[in-house]
């Protein structure tokens, strides 16, 4: 049985782990990147068992590239960026990760977002960016609930002066000196969209996290803990009819 991760986020949602599919090795077992170099008949079985426990919807999903665009859809298709939103019910949006952060994001006036949220989606504000959508459909962006899903850890991450900078020029020092690594930071990149999402305005009540570190957990793929080896989770996020 696939393992879906939940939070209060009320409408139906959730994120996957490497719990529950076909795939054999590194991508044991619930793989669900065919660009991985699994077995693309078991990465289609993984899905198929992901997409059943949503009642096989339409589907929204990315061609990511680690930026910060968010695209308004109204039905199934692939777009290159790295969010999604959308009014449209009954329309499951989808993102994948193994270390980046899965962001969902739900408005009760009717409105959902799925969001990949890597160091340079942080820095360039996916999150705003998608805050800002509602906004400008006259929904008040506080009123919004955030699940923030699983992902590499601040005590894991650890990045070089470059990275550390553009945090610190965006306005997000989420970062300290590694002290076991002159030179290099250990980012808090869950802590920038925590940082993020209080500046927009979100409550805390609505703001619900996993807490769970990739590169620590064993039931959860981590590109960087597997050194590149690994299979891609997913966080799903669907309006309801």
């Amino acid at each position: 049985m696939v393992l879906l991760l939940t939070t209060p986020l009320p409408v139906p949602h959730g994120f996957t782990t490497r719990l529950g599919g076909v795939s054999e090795g590194p991508f044991y077992s619930l793989n669900l990147s065919a660009a991985t170099g699994d077995d693309p008949g078991r990465v289609e079985e993984n899905q198929k068992r992901v997409l059943a426990a949503f009642g096989h919807p339409p589907v929204a999903a990315l061609k990511q590239v680690h930026g910060s665009e968010v695209h308004r859809v109204e039905g199934p298709g692939v777009w290159e960026g790295d969010g999604l939103f959308t009014q449209t019910p009954g329309l499951l949006l989808r993102v994948g990760v193994a270390d980046c952060y899965p962001l969902l994001l739900y408005h009760p006036q009717g409105a959902v977002a799925a969001l990949h949220a890597g160091w340079r989606g942080v820095v360039g504000g996916i999150l705003p960016k998608a805050l800002a959508l509602l906004g400008d459909l006259g929904l008040d962006p506080a009123e919004a609930h955030l699940a923030v899903g699983p992902g590499i850890g601040g005590g894991c991450y650890q990045v070089g002066e470059e990275v550390a900078a553009a945090f610190g020029e965006a306005g997000l020092p989420t970062f300290t000196p590694d002290p076991k690594a002159p030179g290099k930071y250990l980012l808090d990149l869950e802590g920038a969209l925590l940082l993020q999402a209080r500046r927009a305005g979100l409550r805390e009540e609505r703001i619900h996290r996993m807490g769970l570190c990739t590169h620590c957990e064993p039931t959860l793929f981590s590109h960087r803990r597997d050194r590149g080896r690994t299979g891609r989770m997913w966080g799903l996020v669907l309006l309801p009819r």
